[in-house]
């Protein structure tokens, strides 16, 4: 009997989704006709595959052992498919990458702008995420993040200089309160905390000078869990703030805000493109890829 592959893709989506609302959505079909088939196939084969609460689906353990077998089947078929578009004239194809919304509009969209205008049939997708996702799990083609928080299995492309962190605050703050000396001084200061995605836990700041490491718990009234109104509180001088420079160097440069501790803020890895190593890269995604990395430097011959 020929099985009906649409009804196991609809399966693996379900299962890797857990949820019917996202997989129709992906999928492109009503929920009631996604529902339908996966209770046609637990019909043909008899037994159960998914679990449903009211909040949640879950493989049960014959799904689990049906995903493994064909999960990454339908993977390898999409990824075939994709290397076809070699044999177009030009490159075509979906490239999703998650990523923060910062990096996004200061360096992804103003390098991939020139090669959406140049390849036509090339759609990027961004997902502003800031946990740490699995883009294999979650299907992502890349993701971006800081170089020192990238696993070793993964492919990791610089495509930004290297950065160092910044604590500042808006001249109307300092007028009433001590510049901080050392990081420990921090302790008596009004700081904006951020919320971590991953862990849920506030953002210990961590410094560096001489070899010498500190991590200091700050205090303070306000707590987000994205940088862009840790900024805003900044310059409304309701705190100190600890961001990566280039999103405060402006504010720095007109003077909107005041730098402190620079000498305990060292350079780190900037932002790198990653992916897995075990990707065979598409037309598509190779473009992408060329487009972000950054120009190798140029040594002079004496």
């Amino acid at each position: 009997m020929r099985r009906n592959l649409n009804d196991l893709l609809a399966f693996v989506t379900v299962a890797r989704e857990g949820s019917f609302t996202r997989a129709a959505a992906l999928l492109g079909v009503t929920q009631s006709a996604l529902s339908q088939a996966i209770r046609g196939l637990e019909e043909r084969l008899r037994i159960r595959l998914l679990t449903r609460t009211t909040r949640s689906v879950a493989p049960t353990p014959a799904g689990e052992r049906l995903m493994q077998a064909i999960g990454h089947r339908f993977d390898e078929i999409e990824a075939e498919l994709d290397a076809l578009t070699a044999l177009r004239d030009k490159p075509a194809g979906t490239v999703r990458i998650t990523c923060g919304d910062y990096v996004l509009h200061s360096v992804l969209l103003p390098r991939l702008a020139p090669l959406l205008r140049a390849y036509p049939d090339v759609t990027l997708e961004f997902d502003v995420n800031y946990g740490l996702r699995d883009i294999v799990a979650d299907r992502f083609d890349a993701g971006v993040r800081l170089g020192n928080t990238i696993d070793k299995d993964m492919i990791a492309v610089p495509i930004g200089a290297p950065l160092r962190m910044a604590v500042v605050a808006s001249p109307d703050y300092f007028a009433t309160h001590p510049v901080p000396k050392t990081p420990h001084d921090l302790t008596a200061h009004n700081c904006i905390n951020q919320r971590m995605p991953t862990s849920g836990g506030l953002y210990v700041w961590d410094f560096e000078r001489r070899g010498r490491r500190l991590n200091v718990r700050v205090d303070g009234r306000l707590i987000f869990n994205t940088t862009q109104p840790q900024v805003d509180a900044a310059l409304a001088g309701l705190g100190l703030t600890l961001l990566p420079e280039d999103e405060v160097a402006a504010h720095i440069e007109a003077g909107r805000l005041v730098r402190v501790l620079q000498d305990w803020c060292p350079p780190f890895a900037g932002y790198h493109l990653y992916y897995p190593s075990r990707r065979q890269p598409s037309p598509a995604f190779a473009l992408v890829v060329e487009a972000l990395r950054l120009p190798e430097p140029r040594t002079g011959r004496r």
